[in-house]
């Protein structure tokens, strides 16, 4: 069985290149049968188990599969979600991850045969983008880049978080698709709002890792957030009215969700998250969360044969 954490993307100013694992999990248990594909799924999405091979599972392991040698005779899995869809809290980065992971898994010797920064590449290959699950792979805060620009394999650094900051996700009532979000981003921006809020990237890696009185500032974002508010009024609402009230609150990831940082203990910090999303009138699902501090884990050996 893998197990994934969600993850949340871009922290505000780092976008396409931070992301934040969070103790929200789906879980996979997979084997390998005498033929066909059996697919079940529990709690989150339950509605996909009906697309067979179009399930995002599916497609990652078929992909690990494929680099692993070919496929086997069949399939069988079942899924176990908390992780809510299309939300921005990583769930296909978490399916993508999974599914590798239990292809891995489930191949005598596919550790060797397809390690972890292969993983990751085909991970981003099968993603799109490196931030999501470069942080479910490895847990913690993670920096994703690929050298040269969007050029060569993309690459990982994980860093440890304080021990003392937690999070808050305000989960959106309703989905909304990545590609939508990031439709509204424009082609360019100022040269003014970039130096900014490269400034304000470096500031939320010392925030997150050293001084989280820091946390405020540092997530600030010049980038994205403000493009794609049009998209999503009532996030961007609930994104205001957290940081009027001193929250260092982001959009999580492309959204709708909003994620609010912070101490445990510090007043009036995340203490006031749930009062001010009930003052919007829209039905924000509060749900504290700790960071995830492993990643992705394969959290029982299975038994497997060579495809």
């Amino acid at each position: 069985m893998v197990r994934a954490p969600a993850t949340s993307a871009n922290l505000g100013p780092g976008f396409d290149a931070f992301g934040l694992a969070l103790a929200l999990y789906d879980q996979v248990e997979a084997g390998v049968t005498g033929g066909g594909l059996a697919v079940e799924v529990h709690g989150e999405g339950e509605d996909t188990a009906g697309v067979g091979e179009r399930h995002l599972v599916v497609t990652a392991m078929r992909a690990a599969f494929a680099r692993l040698g070919g496929q086997p005779p069949g399939l069988a899995l079942c899924c176990t979600n908390a992780i809510p869809h299309g939300r921005g809290l990583g769930s296909s980065a978490a399916a993508v991850v999974s599914g590798i992971l239990a292809a891995r898994a489930l191949v005598p010797d596919g550790a060797d045969r397809l390690p972890d920064a292969e993983v990751l590449r085909l991970a981003v290959d099968l993603e799109g983008h490196p931030d999501n699950v470069a942080a479910c792979l490895a847990g913690g805060l993670t920096v994703a880049w690929r050298p040269g620009a969007d050029e060569g394999a993309a690459r990982l650094l994980r860093l440890d978080v304080l021990g003392s900051i937690t999070a808050v996700a305000c989960v959106a009532p309703t989905a909304m698709a990545t590609h939508e979000a990031r439709a509204a981003l424009p082609a360019s921006v100022p040269h003014a709002d970039a130096a900014a809020n490269a400034a304000r990237s470096a500031l939320l890696l010392a925030a997150l890792t050293r001084d989280p009185a820091m946390l405020f500032d540092a997530t600030e974002d010049y980038l994205h957030q403000r493009y794609r508010a049009a998209a999503m009024p009532p996030t961007a609402d609930l994104l205001a009215r957290l940081r009027r009230a001193g929250v260092a609150a982001v959009m999580s990831g492309a959204g709708p969700s909003v994620l609010a940082l912070g101490l445990a203990d510090a007043q009036p910090g995340l203490t006031v998250v749930d009062s001010i999303a009930r003052e919007t009138g829209i039905a924000w699902r509060i749900s504290p969360l700790d960071v995830d501090r492993q990643g992705a884990t394969l959290q029982t050996a299975v038994p497997g044969v060579r495809p």
